[in-house]
């Protein structure tokens, strides 16, 4: 195997999610990268990271990680504010965010919230710890959720904004000395050291779902996001409220801009979100702040999120190919960490 410094040319299949923050770091290494995407250049992207609230949240998902994906999450939040900054210093500014988030539930459903926070105190490694707010101090960390008299502070939770970061990414990469950007070029194939029949000193396969043929348990996770705009509404983190059937979220972006989701169905459909869907997510936002009311849907998105038999990530690494799957509904919690990993590994 080479060392790095020997090594010239890195092929990356898949320009979504993974495959951009894959891209970033190697550059910053001074290597050169082909990154190969199966689409043109179309608005909105069809990847699963675009539709993607960008939540950072290894708390509020403690609950389905052992300690190790808790430590790989962490680890995640330390390593974004460093990427973003780099960006930031090309030209191509990504908002991020670390305030804690809150979840919170209805007087119904208090019963399950509590449940949930008993199994994640349980959980949470030494060292690290939630704050149990009453109604002051709601009042004080979000003024208009003074109507709620009780919730949980989950801290140094944050979020990325995944529409800035697919945009600034892509305008960096395409623009790089460092990088060929292969446009509309759909992988079939990707073994030792080649990308379709093309060498390179190492390969990634970071496509997703694209990479069915050679990871036989992959399936696709179905997930429904609402882009809202509301004037009306000032939440400064993001919020998760307790719901029957899933955990759902409202992410605050810049200019009174709001995502909404998710559902999460075990279907690998990609049409228009279902009524009952949207019900349920609008209903949910609006019963957490009315100003939801008055807001206005910008856009509805649905799109699948690549997901193993256990619905953890993967790293496999065999001579010439480093594969990246399965980051399921927390592609932005992961992302930078299992990079690092796999970089390590190779290293």
């Amino acid at each position: 195997m080479k060392r790095w410094s020997e090594m010239h040319s890195i092929g990356i299949a898949g320009a979504g999610l993974v495959g951009r923050v894959l891209a970033l770091n190697l550059i910053q290494r001074g290597i050169q990268v082909t990154l190969y995407e199966k689409d043109s250049a179309i608005t909105p992207p069809n990847a699963a990271g675009y539709t993607a609230a960008g939540m950072l949240s290894p708390y509020a998902e403690l609950e389905l990680m052992d300690a190790e994906l808790f430590q790989l999450g962490v680890r995640s939040i330390e390593l974004w504010p460093g990427l973003v900054q780099w960006m930031a210093e090309q030209d191509c500014a990504v908002d991020f965010q670390q305030r804690g988030s809150l979840i919170l539930a209805h007087p119904n459903d208090r019963a399950d919230l509590q449940h949930f926070m008993r199994q994640l105190q349980h959980k949470l490694p030494a060292g690290y710890r939630v704050e149990q707010l009453n109604n002051a101090r709601i009042t004080e960390l979000e003024p208009e959720l003074a109507h709620h008299h009780q919730a949980w502070l989950l801290p140094n939770e944050g979020q990325v904004d995944s529409m800035q970061f697919f945009t600034q990414s892509e305008r960096l990469l395409k623009n790089h000395p460092l990088v060929e950007w292969r446009e509309n070029q759909p992988v079939e194939k990707v073994e030792n050291h080649q990308i379709d029949g093309q060498a390179f000193d190492w390969v990634f396969d970071c496509r997703g779902l694209g990479a069915k043929a050679a990871i036989p348990d992959l399936r696709g996770v179905r997930g429904e996001v609402f882009w809202l705009d509301a004037p009306e509404v000032k939440l400064s983190r993001p919020v998760r409220l307790m719901h029957p059937r899933y955990r759902i979220y409202i992410v605050p972006r810049a200019n009174g801009r709001y995502v909404i989701g998710a559902s999460e169905i075990e279907s690998e459909d990609r049409s228009p979100m279902s009524v009952r869907s949207s019900l349920e997510l609008l209903s949910a936002a609006y019963s957490v702040h009315p100003g939801f009311a008055e807001a206005r849907i910008v856009n509805q998105l649905t799109n699948c999120r690549p997901a193993l038999g256990d619905n953890l990530p993967r790293i496999e690494q065999q001579d010439g190919v480093t594969r990246i799957n399965g980051l399921y509904r927390h592609g932005y919690l992961f992302s930078p960490a299992s990079v690092e990993k796999a970089l390590a590994q190779l290293a």
